[in-house]
This record gives C-alpha cells, sequence and structure tokens, in this order.
C-alpha cells in the first residue's frame, strides 16, 4: 500500500502583499519608494536655499511649512502625514533592499558576488553602506536641527527659529565636516538609485542608458552641491548670524 503524502498549499494573501513577496514587487517597490524618497530630498535641498536670503526668509518658510493647508486642516497635521508617509516609504525602502540582498545572499549559498549590473560603478558597490550612512545620518540631522536634542550644546536650539539653529550648529567644524561627507555618501546613493530604479521597472535599452546615466549624474550633482554649500558658508562666514 502506498501512502501519499499531500504537499501543503501555501497561504495566499491579498495581491498586494503577494506581488510585494516576489522579487518582482520588491524591486518596484524600492524603485518607487526611492523616486518619493529622492523627491522630497530634492525639495527639502531646493527649499533650503532661502537660508541665502536672510533669516527671515528662511524661518517663513519653516513656519509655511507647519501651516500646511492653512485653514484646511489643523496646524501641522498635514505636515505629519507627509513625515509619517516619508517613514513608511523609507522603511518599505529599506526592508525591500535587505530582502533582495538576502535573497541574492542566500541564492549564492551565503557568498556575496558584485551584481550584474549594466553600468557597475563604486557607488553601485557601495549601496549598502552609503545606504547605512545615510540612514545614521537622517536620525542624527533630525536630533540636531529638528528635535534639538543633539548632544552638543543644546540650550542654543531655538524652536522655530531655523536660520539661527542651521548656524549655530554648522559653525561647530566636526558637525560640518560630518554632513558633508553624509551628503557625499548621499550622492553616491543617489547616483546609482536613479540610474537602477529605471531597470527596475523595466526601462533598460541601450539607446536610452545615455540619458539615465546624465540624469543619474546631473540630479546628483544639484543636490549634492547645494546640500554642500550650506555648511561650507557657514565655515567660511558668508552665512552668519
Amino acid at each position: 500500500m502506498t501512502i501519499t503524502q499531500e504537499t501543503p498549499t501555501r497561504r495566499r494573501y491579498p495581491w498586494p502583499i503577494e506581488f510585494y513577496r516576489s522579487a518582482v514587487g520588491k524591486k518596484w517597490v524600492m524603485a518607487l519608494t526611492g523616486v518619493a524618497l529622492l523627491g522630497y530630498i530634492a525639495a527639502h535641498a531646493i527649499g533650503n536655499l532661502k537660508l541665502y536670503f536672510g533669516p527671515e526668509e528662511i524661518n517663513h518658510y519653516g513656519e509655511a511649512l507647519r501651516d500646511l493647508g492653512g485653514n484646511l486642516a489643523p496646524r501641522t497635521h498635514l505636515l505629519w502625514a507627509l513625515r509619517i508617509g516619508l517613514l513608511g516609504a523609507a522603511l518599505l525602502h529599506v526592508h525591500a533592499a535587505y530582502s533582495l540582498t538576502y535573497t541574492n545572499w542566500k541564492a549564492r549559498g551565503g557568498r556575496y558576488r558584485e551584481r550584474d549590473y549594466s553600468v557597475v560603478t563604486y557607488a553601485s558597490r557601495t549601496m549598502r553602506l552609503t545606504g547605512t550612512v545615510v540612514l545614521l545620518f537622517v536620525f542624527f540631522h533630525l536630533a540636531d536641527l529638528t528635535w534639538g536634542v543633539a548632544p552638543a550644546a543644546p540650550e542654543e536650539f531655538f524652536r522655530g527659529d531655523v536660520y539661527s539653529n542651521l548656524i549655530a550648529s554648522f559653525e561647530r567644524l566636526p558637525i560640518a565636516i560630518l554632513y558633508i561627507v553624509a551628503n557625499i555618501a548621499l550622492g553616491f546613493h543617489i547616483f546609482h538609485g536613479t540610474w537602477s530604479l529605471f531597470q527596475s521597472l523595466g526601462y533598460s535599452h541601450p539607446r536610452f542608458n545615455r540619458w539615465r546615466k546624465m540624469l543619474a549624474a546631473g540630479l546628483t550633482a544639484a543636490i549634492v552641491l547645494i546640500n554642500l554649500s550650506y555648511p561650507i558658508a557657514v565655515q567660511t562666514g558668508i552665512l552668519e548670524i
């Protein structure tokens, strides 16, 4: 008498979850959340250019962000909705990246190997490292200029005074250097992330690749140069209280 053993059926989840569990789904999620985060980073860098127009302009800008929606929503509610959305995008981005890395590592029997990218660059080889640096930097940046709980001279933090808080922070040379190093790491991450997101979404062709690289390089240069200008301007006395 032959005993057949039934293969247990895998539990089926709703389509969005099933799609995300696949490698293709994770690549799409990582690409789309990357676009959302990149859009925020670009907007943040451009908005901070108001620093060069003086304390009143940048402080009014910060106040306007807290007052998003005007009379249509309670004060700071839309800002917090934006923050929560960005946090969700960041968590999904990190989880998708970790899951894909672990899956690739497991498929190779526990050995790391360079992926077969169309364009193999230093940026592509250091995505895990630069991603970790950027993540840690975000927490410090929030503690330093948003929450006001950075360890150095917290008594100099004045809530709502964006200009003075930034100057006080960047006047400290170690903090200025930290921001510069972190933004260079961000640049490597943005460059390869912008390049590879088209490939993740299925848009990859030799005739299109040159434009992908130009877009990645141009976007990276614009964001990094703007961000680097702030600590350098404070250290050189261009921006001062």
